[in-house]
C-alpha cells in the first residue's frame, strides 16, 4: 500500500517535492494551496490530487489530514505551528523545511505529546537540514572537537547587477535569514550574534565568494554541540559585495522594520532564476591521534532536467532533503517516535537514498591528514 502524502504547498519547492514522490511509485499525495491556479498547474503536470485549502483554518487543515500518512509543510513558516498542531491531533506525521527559530521551536513544543510512531521533522531541506547531517558526520572523525563552520549559498550560476543575485525560494524565508538574530557557540558559549555580520571571503574552483552570518542554518546543532566544541556557527554564501548592499537596505534604511516594504521590493525589482547553483562548504577542525585536523566538505549542485522539466538546483536540493528523510522514515531508519533532529539522520545512508543521491555530487574533499594518519 502507498504512503499517503498531504503536501501543503503548491509553489517552486511544492512541485518538485510532488514530482520526487509521484515518480518514485510508492507514495500517494494529495496537495492543498489556497490558490487554485497553482492547484490546477500541479495536477496537470503530476499525478495528484488536490484540495483548495486556507492554512490557517484547523478545520480544514484537520479534515485534509484525516486519510494521510504524513504531511509535508512547503509553506511560509507562520503556518507550520498549527499545521503541527493538527497533524498532532490527527496522528500524521509531521514535515516542514522552515529555518525560522521560533517556529521549531513550537513544533518541538507539540511534539512532546506525539503519540507511538509519530513523528515530529521540521527544517527538512538544504539549511538547515542538509548541512547538519554533514556537518554532524563530520564531527564523527575526531577525538575532540575544536570548531563546525558551516556554509551555504543558493546562487544564479550567471550572476548580473550589483546585488549579483536572484531569488531563487521564498522572499519571507531570505528576509528571515537576514534579520534575525543568529545563534552560535563562541569561546564554548552559546550565544545570539548579529544577521550579516561576521564577513568571511574564500575560493572554489577558482570563484571568489563571501559569507556572513545568517539566521537558521544551524538547527538544532547549537543544542547538540552545546559543551563539545568551542566554536560553531553558520553562515551565507554570497558573490562578492552582495552583503555590503543588503546592510545599506536592512540595515541603514531600517528596512528590518518594515519587512513587507523590503519583500516588495525584491519581488518587484530582483527577478527569480532556475539556473542556479547550490555551494555547500563545511568544515570541522579538532584533534585525531594527538593531532590538529581540519576536514573539509565542500559540493556543489547545479540545475538540471528531471522529467523533460528545468529544475533549480534549490528546489532539487531542498526537496530532496525532505523526500529523503521521509523516505528513511517509511523504511524504520529514523527514530520511531517523537522531535527528530536532523543530526540524527545517518550520512552514508541518506546519500544512498534515491532521494539523498542528489547531493552525491561533491566537488572537492580536502583532508589534512596523510594517508598513514587514516
Amino acid at each position: 500500500m502507498k504512503h499517503r502524502v498531504l503536501l501543503l504547498g503548491a509553489g517552486k519547492i511544492g512541485r518538485m517535492i510532488a514530482r520526487f514522490l509521484v515518480d518514485s511509485g510508492d507514495y500517494e499525495v494529495k496537495v492543498g494551496d489556497a490558490d487554485t491556479l497553482a492547484l490546477k498547474r500541479i495536477a496537470d503536470r503530476i499525478q495528484v490530487t488536490t484540495v483548495e485549502i486556507d492554512a490557517s483554518d484547523s478545520k480544514q487543515l484537520s479534515a485534509a489530514m484525516q486519510d494521510c500518512d504524513s504531511v509535508i509543510s512547503a509553506l511560509c513558516f507562520t503556518f507550520n505551528p498549527l499545521v503541527a498542531q493538527m497533524a498532532l491531533e490527527t496522528g500524521t506525521n509531521y514535515f516542514d523545511l522552515t529555518e525560522d527559530v521560533a517556529t521549531t521551536q513550537a513544533v518541538r513544543k507539540i511534539s512532546a505529546q506525539a503519540t507511538k510512531g509519530q513523528i515530529f521533522m521540521p527544517q527538512s531541506g538544504l539549511a538547515p537540514g542538509f548541512i547538519s547531517i554533514v556537518a554532524n558526520h563530520l564531527t564523527k572523525s575526531f577525538d575532540q572537537l575544536d570548531s563546525v563552520q558551516m556554509r551555504v549559498g543558493a546562487l544564479p550560476q550567471f550572476p548580473t547587477g550589483a546585488l549579483k543575485y536572484n531569488l531563487t525560494w521564498s522572499t519571507d524565508g531570505l528576509i528571515n535569514e537576514y534579520c534575525n538574530s543568529c545563534e552560535a557557540i563562541h569561546d564554548n558559549r552559546r550565544t545570539d550574534i548579529l544577521p550579516l555580520e561576521g564577513l568571511e571571503h574564500f575560493s572554489m574552483d577558482g570563484v571568489r565568494y563571501e559569507a556572513f552570518n545568517t539566521s537558521g542554518g544551524l538547527g538544532t546543532l547549537c543544542e547538540t554541540l552545546d559543551g563539545k566544541v568551542r566554536e560553531l556557527n553558520y553562515k551565507t554564501i554570497r558573490y562578492t559585495g552582495h552583503r555590503e548592499l543588503m546592510l545599506l537596505l536592512v540595515n541603514e534604511l531600517r528596512l528590518n522594520e518594515r519587512r513587507e516594504l523590503l519583500k516588495d521590493i525584491m519581488e518587484n525589482a530582483v527577478p527569480i532564476t532556475f539556473q542556479d547553483v547550490i555551494v555547500i562548504f563545511c568544515t570541522v577542525t579538532g584533534m585525531r591521534n594527538g593531532q590538529l585536523v581540519q576536514i573539509t566538505d565542500a559540493r556543489k549542485i547545479y540545475h538540471e532536467k528531471i522529467a523533460d522539466e528545468n529544475w533549480s538546483a534549490i528546489q532539487i536540493t531542498t526537496s530532496a532533503g525532505v523526500c529523503a528523510v521521509l523516505d528513511m522514515h517509511v523504511t524504520g531508519e529514523l527514530q520511531v517516535s517523537g522531535f527528530v533532529k536532523q543530526e540524527q539522520v545517518d550520512f552514508d545512508r541518506f546519500l544512498a537514498n534515491r532521494f539523498g543521491r542528489h547531493f552525491d555530487c561533491r566537488t572537492a574533499t580536502r583532508f589534512s591528514t596523510t594517508a598513514n594518519d587514516e
